[in-house]
């Protein structure tokens, strides 16, 4: 135990010489003051990804049905909190659209750093979207991106948390929640086969998430631009990190209609919410807008 708190102190004694002082007012909040509680459920989850689908090759898929869709429903409505309390919050801070800085805010900016930590707490909820594909057998749908994004989104909000909580950094999350509404609706809603004919809107939401990169990338720019004090390091880190994911997925789009071109002739389009989710938990959507249970494989 001594050895594993030495190990600790001297971890995060590391970070904080690598990032600066952190901020004062999320000290003491739940996983925040050590790294090491976040590093390791990163670990655990990348250990499943590993070890998960050699455990399941030789057994039957779980069908998981009710699970998913309470495991979507709650995310919606986590994710429709999330939305409602940034926006609300932001608002009564008078937070500037286009360059926020951390402290002048007063009494909203803690509002807004408390909403920030169930964003950052629920990219460990989505570990889930992951396990849930090894359980079902979906491991198809654990591409390099899904893994990454999924990893990555979890310590950068730990340190976004600790050192940028608040100001220009509400904005990101406010859309991310917002398309949370929209896509674990969706993804709860085709877990139930009446509900398959309803669900036409996909194309929309998939235009929604293209819509909510170009934003977020704008808005990171244009506080470099046009500065307020907020740490210029962090905004050059946000928009090479989007850049990232920007590439992934691209590529995992181009590939993914190639693919399906050469299957179909060019006649189907291809839809980036299949890229985005990875076919919503284990279920994938078929191109005229209804939803049907993959096979087990």
């Amino acid at each position: 135990m001594d050895q594993l708190e030495a190990f600790d102190k001297q971890l995060n004694s590391f970070v904080d010489y690598l990032f600066g002082e952190r901020d004062t007012r999320v000290r003491g909040w739940l996983l925040l003051d050590s790294c090491l509680p976040t590093l390791s459920f990163t670990a655990l989850y990348l250990l499943f990804v590993y070890l998960g689908p050699i455990y399941m090759k030789n057994r039957p898929a779980y069908s998981l049905k009710k699970v998913l869709l309470v495991y979507n429903f709650a995310v919606t409505m986590l994710s429709f909190y999330m939305l409602i309390e940034l926006i609300s919050a932001s608002w009564a801070g008078g937070y500037r659209l286009q360059c926020q800085n951390l402290d002048s805010a007063g009494d909203a900016d803690i509002r807004v750093a408390k909403v920030l930590w169930w964003y950052y707490f629920s990219k460990l909820i989505e570990f889930l979207d992951t396990i849930f594909f090894v359980l079902r057998k979906k491991n198809n749908q654990i591409s390099f991106l899904h893994v990454y994004h999924h990893a990555s989104m979890f310590n950068i909000w730990w340190c976004v948390l600790n050192w940028i909580p608040c100001g220009q950094s509400f904005f990101g999350p406010t859309l991310n929640s917002f398309i949370h509404v929209l896509m674990y609706s969706y993804y709860g809603l085709s877990t139930i086969p009446s509900m398959h004919k309803y669900l036409w809107w996909k194309k929309y939401l998939t235009q929604a998430q293209l819509v909510q990169f170009l934003l977020t990338i704008t808005h990171t720019l244009s506080a470099v631009v046009s500065p307020c004090g907020f740490p210029i390091g962090c905004l050059l880190f946000q928009s090479s990190y989007m850049a990232t994911l920007v590439i992934l997925f691209v590529n995992f789009y181009i590939q993914t209609y190639r693919k399906r071109k050469s299957v179909d002739g060019g006649k189907l389009p291809v839809d980036l919410g299949d890229i985005r989710k990875s076919h919503a938990n284990g279920y994938s959507t078929s191109f005229n807008g209804s939803t049907s249970k993959q096979k087990s494989q």
